[in-house]
């Protein structure tokens, strides 16, 4: 049975991510940082693992991969997001989004790689966003965090391409998860009216897509960003 790793996967986007990888028959194992029973309680449900480590520190990371072996999958999914203008976003924030995001994104993918390097297969999901393409105001430190990420899912496609590794990243723009939470009714309405599809986004969304690049369906597509934003960005 194929291994899968989903981080951030105790609620959202990895929650759903994770339900479409168990469903597709991997083994998955769903990483948090401090949603102990929720995350059990999803583990549970469609017989998964849950893990528990924060992705921005690299030693959690290695004990999380000697807990869990060799991976044929990594969706490093796990981030978090800033709202304010930038010249008030202190140096402690700044560094935190890009620990997360950024930095723990490097750890996950540098200890799945001996194990894909030498199996020369693998696939790895990297999580932007729509403003990781396009910046968002009062989102700097969130839209630099996650055009980094963009950067290096192409430069590795490049490099693990010889090793049968493929790397691509999904671009959501506006999804209705937690990261919602401070958006009024008023605020969804008017996200809604400028996306043409004329709907926010569902975590099943993204999910069916990070399953699709996760199977062998996709075996000749690496280096790709994919926007799931119901044409928000257009």
């Amino acid at each position: 049975m194929k291994k899968a790793l989903v981080t951030g996967a105790s609620r959202g986007i990895g929650e759903a991510i994770a339900r479409a990888l168990s469903k597709d028959g991997f083994k998955v194992f769903i990483n948090y940082r401090n949603s102990d029973d929720r995350a059990q309680a999803l583990a549970d449900e469609i017989g998964a693992y849950a893990i528990k480590a924060d992705v921005s520190d690299y030693e959690q990371v290695l004990s999380m991969y000697d807990e869990i072996g060799d991976i044929n999958v990594l969706v490093c999914n796990a981030g978090i997001s800033e709202y304010g203008l930038f010249s008030e976003t202190s140096p402690e924030i700044w560094r935190r989004v890009f620990a997360v995001n950024v930095d723990g994104t490097y750890n996950c993918i540098q200890c799945a790689l001996p194990s894909m390097i030498r199996e020369k297969s693998g696939s790895i999901i990297t999580m932007s966003s729509v403003w990781g393409i396009h910046g968002a105001s009062c989102e700097a430190a969130y839209s630099a965090s996650k055009a980094a990420v963009i950067g290096l899912t192409k430069a590795l496609s490049k490099e693990l391409g010889p090793s049968g590794i493929r790397v691509n990243c999904i671009a959501p723009g506006v999804i209705e998860t937690d990261m919602m939470s401070g958006f009024s009714d008023e605020d969804k309405a008017r996200l809604c009216e400028e996306t043409p599809l004329c709907r926010l986004g569902k975590p099943s969304d993204v999910a069916e897509l990070a399953a699709f690049l996760a199977s062998e369906k996709s075996r000749f597509i690496t280096g790709q960003v994919f926007g799931v934003d119901g044409g928000f960005a257009l």
